[in-house]
């Protein structure tokens, strides 16, 4: 009994729970379905289904693509590279977009409040979202068919700005709202407006409010009027609306608009708000970059070298040129610049004179925009006063011109062949009558470097960039013509000769082959030959033939890999090729003469010094040396560390100096004798190919090398008395005389192992008894020689023989007339006998010895 009890006891509390369970379970189906038969209740479900849907289609629609908004804690603004002279001031800017970026407590609090005013009152209220202005805007759109309009708040401005597109539509303002929302959970206010105030387009290329107030005021935002703040503050909403060239008086009024903002909400007080109003609109004409205009020809190198090793934009990566935010320096210095530019286009302007206009500098159609169209070109001049126009009709003998501002005036006395549309430089003359003006049709290139590390210094492509910006001193390949002629030597004396060497001067004819034939080669001008002449000679008045002379004898397989190595060009062995007639740059050959000065040893030529980024790490440096312990904290002693020499040894250090030497030569007594009166050690070489098309020279001192060429963009003659002496030359001449004032007077410092002779300066032969004089035309001069070179103390055996047999019949002869005189004084006199004949051991222990 008791066990029937105890087992019907778990049964009854398992079906008392499952009735539980059911009568619960069954009361709440029951619940629901007495709801369900309530109308409000289905309604509300409905609701939430539909709330649910239009979630997920407005993250299917809107949502699901959207930027992270946590990217803007990371966002860099497209900043210009600045551009940098060898002393850090700032000469060029390359931009796309004119901005300069500033944190947010550099922003004036008045300059804020200004934007807040016109922009975003509630800013620093608000979550993103301003509903009273999105609710009138509805109302707005909903009543009008037109572009949709919205109450758009700052946070919402820099999600479009910065992670949207500028598309108008209903679908990129919800992504903007939603945008907004997260912007404001990963950013501060601070932070929101920072970025909009330094992205915000404000017209005249101006991105950021400082850009701005620098393109319409030409001040920094710390020194901005109140007056001058509220006018900036108006531009976001459509900065072409309010331009002050064109629609001044609507700017004021949305200026006071803004002002009166202000005003109501307290952030001004009365009398700031009537001093402000008062003051007119005070906008600048519209300018370009602050910096002076210097080395275009050289800071377009820079952009092209920035370029190539970082790319153009974006794009590329984060260290673009026109987004990057570089910070450049560069070799560049100005008034070496200006000095080049000046130089080059002085002698490029003496070859024009008298030779007529050379004709237009380009052409455009003549119509209503002749005038937009002429500044579209971006041609342009900064010499003396001239101003680039058009020529919009002939009138009788002159021409009426325009401007590229749309101002007109008049030129006389035209050429005929000036034509209407045709772009010319001019000069005034008082009124509204300007000159013609004659652009050289001849141009050239210059290139001024540092010969001990390589920079350039100074470099000049042309007449004027923006008439032509193709740079002849870097892309310009012509014929070098005599200046290759020291690498020919150079060779000849790695191969054995010395500067003494005798080379003979005459007519010399080689067969090159079956296809080439017999080529017989001839001095400058068809002048004769001299006979033997030294090496040296030959080198100071530049002799073709013994310059071929030369080349054939060392090798013209070991010539042109001597000009391969030292960077001037890849030729064939051909002996025209030791004339200069394979092609090279301006740059190439004033790097090849540096490394002569640089004791042979390697230069590359750098524009660039070292690259920043925006935060100020380098991330490109020329000079890659190492220094050890060169940023010790004390001096330990020893001495002063410096970093090892730069690149390799390209030629034999004495060999570089022995032909330094010589074309010192070229200077006092050769083909450069005009630049004599400098007064200082300087070497060079002049140069002049065939016809003659180009003209050259290229020279210096210890411590500064130049190179310079004039010729046509398409080869032509420049006339029978073109010579690189007479053309060439004087350009550096008037360069150097500014360039070089004030340099030491420095010795171009000759290697270890060099030894100075003194040798005859016609015959080469060593000299003993006489001794150098400050005449650069003395019959003795010191020589340059590689140790076991020099002339020994010796002559040839035919020579001493020769010598011999004079002296011996000179004695046969005394002694004859000295019996003479004897037999007729009956007796021997005294000193009449010289004793027996000596013998010609005894003679060459008189002479001194064999030497």
């Amino acid at each position: 009994m008791s066990d029937d009890t105890t087992s019907s006891a778990p049964e009854s509390s398992g079906e008392s729970l499952a009735y539980k369970l059911e009568r619960n379970t069954g009361g709440f189906i029951e619940r629901l379905e007495r709801l369900w038969q309530k109308k409000w209740f289905r309604l509300f479900l409905a609701f939430i289904g539909l709330c649910l849907l239009a979630w997920l289609l407005i993250w299917a629609i809107f949502a699901r693509d959207l930027p992270d908004a946590k990217s803007l804690q990371k966002y860099e603004p497209p900043l210009p590279t600045m551009v940098r002279a060898y002393d850090g001031e700032p000469v060029h800017s390359y931009a796309r977009e004119r901005r300069v970026q500033l944190e947010y407590s550099e922003y004036p609090a008045l300059l804020i409040r200004a934007y807040l005013a016109a922009e975003d009152r509630t800013f620093f209220e608000h979550g993103g979202l301003d509903y009273p202005g999105i609710a009138t805007a509805i109302v707005t759109n909903i009543s009008n068919s037109g572009r949709p309009v919205g109450a758009s708040t700052i946070t919402q401005q820099v999600a479009k700005n910065l992670l949207l597109t500028n598309e108008v539509s209903y679908r990129r303002k919800v992504r903007e709202a939603l945008l907004a929302y997260r912007i404001e959970e990963v950013l501060t206010k601070e932070e929101i407006l920072e970025l909009y105030l330094n992205q915000i387009f404000l017209g005249r290329n101006a991105y950021g409010v400082q850009a701005a107030a620098q393109a319409y005021f030409g001040k920094d935002v710390d020194a901005l009027a109140l007056h001058e703040m509220a006018y900036l503050a108006i531009l976001p909403k459509g900065p072409s609306n309010y331009r002050p060239e064109v629609h001044e008086q609507r700017a004021v009024n949305r200026r006071d608009w803004a002002l009166k903002e202000m005003n109501k909400n307290g952030w001004i007080t009365d009398s700031q708000y009537q001093t402000a109003i008062a003051q007119p609109l005070g906008a600048i004409s519209r300018s370009g970059p602050q910096f002076e205009r210097v080395g275009g020809y050289f800071i377009e190198e820079v952009r092209r070298e920035l370029i190539e090793r970082f790319g153009e934009n974006e794009k590329a990566g984060p260290y673009s040129v026109y987004s990057g935010g570089l910070w450049v320096r560069t070799s560049l210095n100005p008034e070496l610049q200006e000095l080049t530019k000046n130089a080059l286009r002085s002698g490029l302007l003496r070859y024009s004179q008298g030779k007529g206009w050379s004709g237009p500098i380009n052409k455009i159609d003549i119509d209503d925009q002749w005038a937009q169209k002429l500044a579209s070109t971006f041609i342009g001049t900064d010499y003396s006063d001239w101003r680039i126009a058009v020529a919009i009709r002939r009138t009788g003998n002159g021409a009426e011109i325009g401007f590229s501002d749309g101002t007109t005036g008049r030129i006389g006395g035209v050429p005929a062949k000036l034509a209407a549309g045709d772009i010319i430089a001019v000069s005034p003359a008082g009124g509204d009558n300007y000159r013609l003006q004659n652009v050289p049709k001849i141009s050239g290139g210059m290139v001024v470097q540092n010969p001990r590390n390589g920079r350039i210094w100074a470099m000049q492509g042309g007449f004027d960039d923006r008439m032509s910006p193709f740079n002849r001193a870097t892309q310009a390949e012509r014929q070098p013509g005599s200046t290759i002629k020291p690498f020919v030597y150079a060779t000849a004396l790695d191969q054995g000769m010395t500067p003494a060497t005798i080379i003979v001067d005459s007519p010399f004819c080689v067969y090159q082959s079956a296809s080439l034939g017999r080529k017989c080669f001839q001095n400058f001008g068809g002048a004769g030959g001299a006979g033997p002449q030294t090496l040296r000679w030959g080198v100071e008045q530049s002799r073709n033939l013994m310059t071929v002379r030369a080349a054939n004898d060392a090798g013209m397989d070991n010539v042109v890999k001597t000009i391969k190595t030292m960077g001037i060009g890849d030729y064939k062995p051909y002996l025209a090729f030791a004339l200069g007639a394979g092609d090279t740059t301006v740059a190439k050959l004033t790097n090849a003469y540096s490394m002569l000065v640089n004791h042979g040893r390697e230069l590359k030529p750098t524009v660039i010094d070292y690259v920043q980024d925006r935060k100020g790490k380098v991330i490109f440096r020329a000079d890659k040396r190492n220094c050890d312990n060169c940023n010790m904290a004390e001096w330990d002693g020893q001495p002063m560390p410096r970093p090892r020499p730069a690149g390799k040894q390209l030629m034999d250090p004495m060999t570089a100096y022995q032909m330094v030497n010589i074309l010192e030569g070229v200077i006092t007594r050769g083909t450069a004798q005009n630049l004599k009166s400098l007064d200082r050690p300087l070497f060079g070489k002049t140069g002049t190919t065939s016809g003659p098309t180009n003209v050259w020279f290229v020279g210096g001192s210890p411590d500064m090398v130049a190179g310079v060429y004039m010729g046509f963009d398409q080869p032509g003659n420049l006339g029978g008395y073109a010579q690189g002496g007479t053309m060439a030359a004087p350009i550096f001449k008037q360069f150097a005389e500014s360039a070089m004032t004030g340099m030491p007077k420095t010795p171009f410092v000759a290697p270890k192992g060099i030894r100075m002779v003194r040798v005859d300066r016609k015959s080469g032969k060593r000299i003993f008894g006489g001794w150098p004089s400050d005449d650069p035309k003395s019959a003795v001069i010191w020589d340059v020689f590689k140790p076991e070179t020099e002339p020994k103390r010796s002559i040839r055996k035919d020579e001493l023989l020769a010598r011999l047999e004079a002296k011996k019949a000179q004695l046969i002869a005394q002694r004859a007339a000295a019996r003479s005189r004897s037999s007729n004084s009956g007796g021997l006199q005294d000193g009449g006998n010289n004793g027996p004949a000596r013998n010609d051991n005894e003679f060459l222990q008189e002479e001194g010895g064999i030497y």
